[in-house]
């Protein structure tokens, strides 16, 4: 599975959803979104200032990430942005990968 940090702020639009809809209708709108590609939210927070709500979903892959954020995005209801988490391990394992990298002179 890939982890994913979804960070998002709502249009005028999407906020008068949020105010008819509640919270928890929110949340339940994105399980079935997540749940439905093969996912978990792992957590979903709402917040104010740049972002209105922030989550850590698990995808099974990138692609799905990406299914999503279309979705999302074509709707006019959110502005997204998605960063890909990655765990310890992933990070020892690339640190241990010999990149040639040379920096410009």
């Amino acid at each position: 599975m890939a982890k994913f940090l979804i960070q998002a702020s709502y249009t005028s639009e999407g906020t008068k959803g949020l105010l008819k809809e509640g919270g928890s209708g929110r949340r339940a709108a994105v399980d079935q979104v997540v749940t439905d590609l093969g996912g978990e939210v792992e957590a979903m927070y709402f917040a104010f200032g740049d972002d209105d709500i922030v989550l850590v979903v698990d995808l099974p892959d990138p692609v799905s990430m990406a299914a999503i954020s279309l979705a999302v995005k074509a709707s006019g209801a959110l502005h997204t942005r998605a960063t890909p988490l990655l765990t310890l391990d992933e990070i020892d394992e690339a640190a241990r990968r010999l990149v040639a990298f040379r920096a410009p002179a």
